[in-house]
């Protein structure tokens, strides 16, 4: 069900955005009942405090507790996290807020109530937000529902998001936007110069393919390109049990490009959209391609596979080497690429790469301001040396333990050769535990900030 603010404003319930400051003085400007209610309850404006004043005729008025200064630094979506706790109604919202917050705010309003439900129904979010003066309704709503989107793909098991069912959330999102869609499936990829997709999903039941979808006429030309490794057992150097509980996130980049997509084409931006997804399963049989096995990219480099299990980078690297043909004006990758990148960063932050430093300032302005924290890793060149094994041009599981983002990024680099600007997103793509707006589970990352960048970095 799609994620929006409520339409009929009749017997909306005032609900009034209290700091710990400012709580003392409203609940003074109040009534003697509502002051005495305020007390019964221990009402302080302390994050996520609700207090729900009743009237003659039901609600009178409600307050969320919006904390201090220094409780809201170490978290984002704070009125989210009374919005689960308000009764059923339809509320508008009394703030002083800056019009930038209160965006962040109504959509974390929205992003709150977010169920996943396709195999257990879950309770629904009871309480609903008009949405307040002075923001972009529509726009906010199409940042919602991508995320949800990109949410609900990570959420849905392997046994029914495989290759052919990311094919078909692919193709539904183009139908919906009248965007151009086509996939290249199984042995096809190799007559298309696709070996390394082909190569690490041939051993699944699932046939290996390339999703390619286009939208836009004018404009700038945007190429997203996400990787689709719908389960990742880790081939022939299989993972342990406990490592591969998490796999069916493994698909948490094509996840997070098709959100992004979802946003750009609903908000109707005007560029040139490309989005690539590599859609395979990394599984174990006889066909599986092995430790020790030399393959030769689209690009034409051969690369040693020292590991099976760091397969991630060999299907987008075809992926971004059809997508640099093209030379557009942006290639932006996005993977739950390397568990180096946890951590260095945690799940919290999405680690980047790019040596474009107008795309650097654009994005890091944009995350500050859509409540999306990025942070910049290094294409550091001296390490290039670490993914050169000498038997081929490149290796695709360094030896050694260190540097594992930085080296999976580097590889990908190799494969950018002829497009100006390039970013790289090592994401995590997973909520650990319920936060505001973001229940445990599948979870978009770097996407907002980057939607907000788009226009400076592109000059648009």
């Amino acid at each position: 069900m799609p994620l929006s603010f409520a339409t009929d404003p009749t017997d909306a319930i005032p609900l009034h955005l209290l700091d710990e400051d400012n709580a003392s003085k409203w609940i003074a400007a109040q009534d003697e009942a509502t002051q005495n209610w305020a007390k019964v309850n221990g009402f302080t404006g302390g994050l996520g405090q609700v207090l729900v004043c009743p009237g003659p005729n039901g609600i009178a008025l409600c307050a969320a507790g919006y904390g201090t200064e220094a409780a809201r630094a170490r978290g984002r979506f704070h009125l989210a996290a009374a919005a689960n706790r308000l009764p059923a109604g339809a509320y508008v919202l009394h703030h002083d807020l800056s019009t930038e917050t209160l965006e962040n705010e109504a959509l974390g309003w929205l992003l709150a109530s977010y169920r996943f439900d396709r195999y257990k129904s879950q309770s629904a979010m009871q309480a609903q937000l008009l949405a307040p003066e002075g923001i972009e309704k529509e726009r906010i709503t199409a940042i919602a529902n991508g995320e949800a989107l990109t949410r609900t793909l990570i959420n849905t098991p392997a046994s029914d998001m495989g290759p052919p069912d990311l094919e078909d959330a692919a193709r539904d999102l183009a139908t919906s936007f009248n965007a151009q869609f086509g996939v290249t499936i199984g042995d096809d990829l190799l007559d298309q110069n696709l070996p390394m997709i082909h190569a690490v999903g041939r051993a699944a039941n699932r046939a290996p393919r390339l999703i390619d979808m286009r939208w836009g006429d004018a404009g700038p030309k945007l190429t997203l390109v996400g990787k689709g490794v719908c389960f990742d057992t880790g081939g022939l150097n299989l993972k342990p049990g406990a490592s591969m509980g998490l796999m069916k996130k493994d698909m948490g980049g094509s996840a997070a490009v098709l959100g992004l997509a979802h946003m750009i084409m609903a908000m109707g931006l005007q560029l040139q959209l490309r989005i690539l997804i590599p859609a395979v399963e990394n599984s174990v049989a006889g066909s599986a391609f092995r430790p020790g096995d030399i393959l030769t990219s689209r690009k034409g480099l051969t690369i040693e596979i020292n590991n099976t299990d760091a397969e991630g980078r060999l299907v987008l690297a075809d992926a971004l080497a059809l997508a640099d043909e093209e030379q557009p004006d942006l290639i932006i990758s996005m993977a739950t690429l390397t568990g180096a990148a946890r951590v260095a960063v945690g799940p919290d932050l999405a680690p980047y790469y790019t040596d474009d430093t107008h795309l650097v300032a654009a994005l890091e302005t944009a995350a500050k301001t859509s409540a999306d924290p990025v942070w910049r890793m290094p294409f550091h060149t001296p390490y290039e040396a670490m993914i050169e094994p000498g038997i081929a041009d490149l290796d695709n599981a360094p030896k050694g333990g260190f540097a594992g983002s930085i080296t999976a990024a580097l590889f990908l680099r190799r494969f950018v050769t002829d497009t100006a600007k390039y970013m790289h997103f090592d994401i995590y793509g997973w909520q650990p535990s319920d936060a505001p707006a973001r229940a445990k589970g599948g979870v978009g990352q770097g996407t907002r900030a980057l939607l907000a960048a788009l226009p400076e970095a592109l000059d648009l």
